[in-house]
């Protein structure tokens, strides 16, 4: 039989660490390599990924607090088989996580899918905390963890560099660095809730500009996870 797609997760578990600025590159990326991808929104009260990018790929919403999303994620996945599957997790998911997660955990060797989760960080510990968290309930996952450039430059993550959690991560997985976007470009497609290649084609030239730059790092970063047939790359 054929391997579906993998789950790709994009989680952080807090506010604020640039987790839809990740999703987004992530789907720009998958349709620029002609990988068909569905998008799965965790973040019901505040669905901003999907409204960028309903007009471009298949999306729905489910509330991950409760029993009920994580039946309708589990049935989602298993209607788009041919599709990966990329899911935008809102802040306050980690109690539905520990709760309920064993949903998905239990049912991906029947999915026949792979759960990659790309765990967005900034420079603090809670960022670290969470992640241990979360790998109890999944602790067969592929994860890479994506140290996000608005925070400063890779050295300036201290406190995961000399984590332990980063040597097991890099076990398997990877340390990624997420390319900082200028603040006049990353408002914009904040504010007006468009997808990256609907961007590309309505900003001014000098945006336009630093957009192609940054979009460009964000393919030379997940290129390192994801093969160009939508497989993805271990360490």
């Amino acid at each position: 039989m054929e391997t579906t797609h993998p789950i790709y997760l994009v989680g952080g578990s807090k506010g604020g660490v640039g987790k839809s600025m990740v999703t987004l590159a992530l789907a720009d990326y998958l349709q620029r390599q002609g990988i068909h991808a569905v998008l799965l929104e965790t973040d019901t009260s505040n669905p901003d990924v999907m409204k960028a990018l309903r007009d471009e790929i298949r999306c729905a919403a489910y509330d991950l607090d409760d029993a009920d999303g994580w039946i309708g994620f589990v049935n989602f996945c298993d209607t788009h088989r041919d599709a990966a599957v990329i899911v935008n997790t809102a802040a306050r998911n980690q109690t539905g996580v520990a709760r309920y997660g064993g949903t998905l955990a239990r049912t991906l060797d029947e999915l026949d899918r792979q759960l990659v989760v790309l765990w967005v960080i900034n420079r603090q510990r809670d960022s670290l905390e969470l992640l241990h968290i979360f790998g109890q309930t999944f602790p067969d996952t592929l994860t890479h963890v994506v140290r996000n450039g608005y925070f400063g430059a890779p050295d300036k993550f201290t406190l995961y560099q000399e984590s332990q959690l980063r040597k097991a991560i890099e076990t398997k997985g990877r340390s990624l660095d997420f390319p900082d976007l200028a603040d006049r470009v990353a408002d914009e497609l904040r504010s007006q809730r468009i997808s990256i290649r609907k961007a590309a084609e309505m900003m001014h030239i000098g945006e336009r500009a630093e957009l192609l730059r940054w979009r460009a790092l964000c393919n030379a970063m997940f290129s390192k996870v994801i093969s160009a047939d939508g497989e993805t790359r271990e360490q």
